[in-house]
């Protein structure tokens, strides 16, 4: 009798323990990304996301930050790294996987980005509504914005389309890089960690990056020439993700699930764009503090830039069509999305 109370009593307990609410679960997630710890994407993004999921999830959902790339590879290898569960979740530039991502290069063609907030809110709507399932369907995605207005970063000067022939300059993706390309220069593709030392190796004379990040590579120190673009659309931005391992994500219990869907989606993309644009003001006073020769070419110029630009949009809208994708459809999309976006 003794035997069968005690049986009873434990199958009593492990019948209360399932029982417990899933609420009593407990979730760490390992982030992985290639930008050093105290560039603002980490720092005054990610961490900040981070706290917030801990904040609403009483402290039930614990985000990892592995920077730099610590865990190992290279940022191009960092969506399989969340495909295939290495790590958690990443962030990237979609663009360091050339050709993978094809839809989401609409909104790296030259002159299509405005304002970078509408940008990212018109890109996290078309991931939602549709590259979410096809060309993101092997992770859950769950930011998705774009970078404040590219610059050009040289050492000798660019002003005008004619000081562009000759130079040799680093760009983040393959649409970017044509770009590069039609406008005289020779492109290198580089993710952003590799540019001091290709600076400094010469393998470069210049870079486009946005002004946010130049800090966090002391790029000012390197190069003594940045050029800017007058009016209202940038030269190009790049498309950043923040993703996640499906099964991971699927794993989640309900309430967890809630709680970071909730804290990523359009919230996310929107303040992670806003907080980069916010960085891209005192990143270029360093420079301006430096003595550093800061040009801004004016409308008339810029229409040169554009006029130039033209055959890679053309190339992009063919090369969209052998896969089977209306490319024009996705532009007239893109820039309806951010029209409305803007005047929220």
């Amino acid at each position: 009798m003794k035997k069968r109370g005690l049986v009873a009593l434990m199958a009593a307990g492990l019948m209360a323990l399932s029982a417990l609410p899933s609420a009593a679960q407990e979730v760490t997630l390992r982030l992985h990304q290639f930008l050093p710890p105290a560039a603002p994407v980490p720092a005054k993004i990610l961490k900040p996301w981070s706290e917030e999921l801990a904040k609403a999830s009483g402290g039930r959902i614990k985000v990892e930050h592995f920077d730099a790339m610590s865990l190992g590879g290279r940022p191009p290898e960092l969506m399989d790294q969340a495909r295939d569960g290495v790590v958690d979740m990443i962030m990237t530039v979609v663009g360091y996987t050339p050709g993978r991502f094809p839809r989401t290069e609409v909104f790296e063609l030259p002159f299509m980005m405005t304002d970078p907030v509408a940008t990212s809110l018109a890109f996290w709507n078309m991931v939602d509504s549709d590259f979410q399932n096809n060309e993101y369907q092997d992770v859950k995605v769950l930011g998705a914005w774009v970078h404040g207005p590219g610059v050009i970063h040289s050492i000798e000067p660019v002003a005008k389309l004619e000081d562009m022939k000759g130079k040799t300059v680093r760009g983040p993706t393959r649409v970017i890089n044509d770009l590069l390309s039609e406008l005289g220069a020779t492109p290198v593709g580089l993710p952003l960690p590799g540019i001091p030392e290709a600076l400094s190796k010469g393998v470069i004379s210049g870079t486009v990056i946005p002004w946010e990040v130049t800090s966090s590579i002391r790029l000012t120190e390197l190069v003594k020439n940045h050029t800017e673009f007058g009016g209202r659309e940038s030269l190009y931005t790049a498309t950043i993700v923040l993703a996640m391992n499906k099964d991971k994500y699927d794993a989640l219990p309900d309430d967890l699930k809630a709680i970071l869907d909730a804290e990523s989606g359009a919230k996310l993309s929107a303040f992670a764009a806003k907080v980069m644009h916010d960085y891209d003001a005192p990143a270029r006073e360093i420079a301006v503090k430096a003595g550093n020769n800061i040009i801004t070419l004016d409308e008339t110029e810029v229409a040169r830039w554009k006029e130039a630009s033209q055959p890679v949009i053309g190339r992009w809208v063919a090369d969209m069509q052998t896969k089977g994708i209306d490319g024009q459809a996705l532009i007239d999309q893109a820039k309806k999305l951010i029209e409305e976006n803007t005047a929220k």
